[in-house]
């Protein structure tokens, strides 16, 4: 499969969103439509974004008892996502749920099936949070690659880890198990509240498949050009 820059559509409406990708020309880049603006503008906002010509990565880590998940996923897979996820700490049962759902969603619309993924740890979590917090004794490498594992048994397509997980990901699970890696930050960039972050051009080194990049390119006083740059750095 291809790589990809996965642009981080984290604004507040699609009024936003829509001046944010017109700002791009007529390229239709990969974007990630996350809980905030999901939750402001709806999955009408979602189709109308699909049917543009965008691919879309619907983040909204999905984490709740198996029938719910099962449930809400044939739901999302009408809304003609590439993408979508689930939280891995729900559970073997729930994910296996979520790919069930995801099918019978597909076959009721007749549309394809979204690529289903599952987030590990979230890169604003760092090794104390994990122990102290999350009372996970294991470190990060082996609990990242520990959930990569239960969702590649549940058929999953990848996860989502920090870029600095990516190869460990690879080596656990296979080459063609996808790493989704936000925490992308351009090296003379600020690190913002994520904490386990790299560099498009390192990212792109350690085995990333799709880097989610945000305020890095949609803050830049030239988005096209800070979009453009991750892509060379990426993708070249």
């Amino acid at each position: 499969m291809a790589k990809d820059v996965i642009i981080a559509c984290d604004f507040s409406s699609e009024e936003e969103t829509l001046n944010f990708l017109n700002k791009l020309g007529s390229r239709r880049p990969f974007i990630k439509i996350g809980m905030e603006l999901f939750y402001s503008a709806g999955p009408q906002m979602v189709r109308r974004i699909a049917e543009q010509g965008s691919k879309i990565f619907l983040d909204l880590k999905l984490h709740d008892i198996p029938n719910t998940v099962r449930k809400a996923m044939a739901n999302l897979a009408g809304l003609g996502v590439h993408m979508c996820n689930v939280h891995a700490a729900g559970g073997i049962k729930m994910m296996q749920a979520a790919r069930e759902g995801l099918l019978e969603g597909a076959a009721r619309t007749g549309g394809a099936v979204p690529l289903l993924i599952a987030v590990t740890q979230l890169t604003s979590t760092s090794e104390n949070m994990l122990k102290n917090e999350l009372l996970i004794n294991c470190d990060m490498e082996t609990t990242v690659a520990s959930y990569a594992q239960n969702a590649a048994r549940c058929g999953l397509d990848g996860v989502v880890c920090s870029p600095l997980e990516a190869r460990l990901v690879k080596e656990a699970c296979g080459k063609d198990f996808l790493t989704v890696t936000p925490g992308i930050r351009f090296a003379d960039g600020e690190k913002g509240d994520q904490v386990r972050v790299t560099t498009p051009q390192r990212a792109k080194e350690i085995g990333s498949d799709f880097i989610v990049v945000g305020r890095p390119i949609t803050a830049a006083e030239n988005p096209a050009e800070a979009y453009f740059r991750c892509v060379k750095e990426f993708l070249e």
